[in-house]
C-alpha cells in the first residue's frame, strides 16, 4: 500500500512539535544556522517557577525611582515599604531572593520592578529533516524522547 506521507520522514518532525517548539524553513546549511543560534542570546526578566541565577538583596533607604502611587504595591509584594516626605522608603535591608531559590511570582515581579534580569532565552536545535532527502536527524534532546519513539516504530511494525 503506497504511503499517505506527504514526504518522508516528515511524521517524524510532527511527533515532536509538543510544548514550546518551533519550526525553522530555511536553505542555509546546518553549519551557517548552529552558528547563527549559537550566538543568539537574549536576556530577559525571569519567572514565576525560574531558578533565581544570583541573590538579589536592597538596602534600607529611599527608592526614588518609584512614584509614590506605587508604595501600597511594593508592600503588597512584601517590601518593608513606607513614605517618608512623599519618598518611598525602604524601611529596613530586603533580601529578594537567594541563588538557587525558585522564584514565587512576588519575587519575580520584584525582580522586574527593579531592573534584575535573570532569565537567558536562547534557542536549541533539536531536530532536522532535509526535505530533499527526507533525512531526519536528531541533534539534542534526552534519552526518554529517544525510547519513547523507538517504542512507538516497533509498535508500527507489529500492525502491518
Amino acid at each position: 500500500e503506497p504511503s499517505s506521507e506527504y514526504k518522508e520522514n516528515l511524521h517524524k518532525v510532527s511527533k515532536h512539535l509538543r510544548g514550546e517548539v518551533g519550526l525553522l524553513f530555511t536553505n542555509r546549511s546546518k553549519d551557517e544556522v548552529d552558528e547563527w543560534f549559537s550566538k543568539f542570546k537574549e536576556v530577559d526578566f525571569a519567572r514565576a517557577g525560574n531558578k533565581a541565577t544570583y541573590a538579589v538583596s536592597l538596602d534600607t533607604g529611599p527608592l526614588e525611582q518609584f512614584p509614590h502611587s506605587m508604595e501600597p504595591q511594593l508592600r503588597q509584594l512584601g517590601l518593608p515599604t513606607a513614605l517618608k516626605k512623599g519618598v518611598v522608603t525602604l524601611l529596613s535591608d530586603y533580601e529578594v531572593c537567594k541563588e538557587g531559590d525558585v522564584l514565587t511570582p512576588e519575587q519575580a515581579r520584584v525582580l522586574k520592578l527593579f531592573g534584575y534580569e535573570m532569565a537567558e532565552f536562547k534557542v536549541t536545535i533539536k531536530f532536522l529533516w532535509n526535505s530533499e532527502t527526507g533525512d531526519f536527524q536528531k541533534l539534542a534532546g534526552d534519552s526518554a524522547e529517544e525510547e519513547e519513539e523507538e517504542e512507538d516504530d516497533d509498535d508500527e511494525s507489529n500492525e502491518d
